[in-house]
């Protein structure tokens, strides 16, 4: 397979207090972990990367499939596998992550419910054996300078959007001092529809999560709220407050 990157940056680990990072090759974090809470979403917008919760029953969320383009500190793919008990795939570019991931951040080994793909993602979703099977889809693609995401792109936007199933949904991290959150915004908006788009304030690192739906719902704010409260209860995610500052971009 043809890679589109013709070197891949090293990658390796710094600890701090109780947190260990991930850095490919410069001081940018990539991702972290807690010591002692290895399979926890430490950082605020990981935590949000998971927001698609509240757009299905609780009770079916252990059969249903979550993807992650970007496997980081593989801190989603943990928490999708070890808490939520789906069926989890990544897909990775640098084969040092992920040995990086298995040696430094705990990350077990493939099973029958995990499975790790060292692939271009670009070119991995446009495989057809992927489409229409994916409920969470969660995109954090960034190299080792971290200024803006790898993949952002309408094409790529809109082979996003067939992998999901009818009510699944895509979450991703736009961040980066060379980003742009609006040109970001119109091309994921182009390719599901403005009115699958929903948004999160930035959190105070500066990360924005964007969430798309596969097919546009706008549901009842009790219901959203009523979600949060067994999310909460269920992962102890922080989702009452993601109902505070997660709203529709087209309203």
């Amino acid at each position: 397979m043809k890679k589109r990157h013709p070197s891949l940056p090293e990658v390796n680990f710094s600890d701090d207090g109780p947190l260990r990072h991930l850095h490919l090759g410069t001081p940018w974090v990539q991702g972290s972990m807690l010591l002692d809470a290895p399979t926890a979403l430490y950082h605020e917008y990981t935590q949000r990367m998971m927001a698609w919760l509240l757009f299905v029953e609780p009770t079916s969320v252990s059969a249903r499939r979550a993807m992650q383009l970007g496997l980081g500190a593989g801190s989603l793919t943990k928490f999708c596998h070890k808490h939520l008990r789906m069926k989890t795939s990544a897909v990775e570019l640098n084969p040092q992550v992920l040995v990086a991931c298995r040696g430094w951040f705990k990350l077990p080994a493939e099973n029958a419910r995990l499975q790790v793909v060292l692939a271009d993602a670009a070119i991995e979703i446009e495989d057809s054996k992927w489409w229409g099977t994916v409920d969470a889809l969660q995109v954090d693609l960034y190299d080792q300078e971290a200024a803006a995401p790898v993949l952002d792109s309408l094409p790529f936007y809109a082979n996003c959007r067939r992998l999901l199933t009818i009510d699944g949904c895509m979450t991703v991290n736009l961040f980066g001092r060379s980003s742009s959150f609006v040109r970001s915004v119109e091309k994921i908006s182009a390719a599901f529809g403005a009115d699958a788009v929903w948004a999160f304030k930035p959190t105070r690192e500066g990360n924005t999560v964007v969430l798309a739906q596969r097919t546009a719902s706008r549901p009842r704010r009790e219901l959203l709220r009523q979600r949060a409260d067994l999310i909460e209860s269920a992962w102890g995610l922080p989702a009452a407050k993601w109902v505070r500052v997660f709203k529709p971009m087209l309203l």
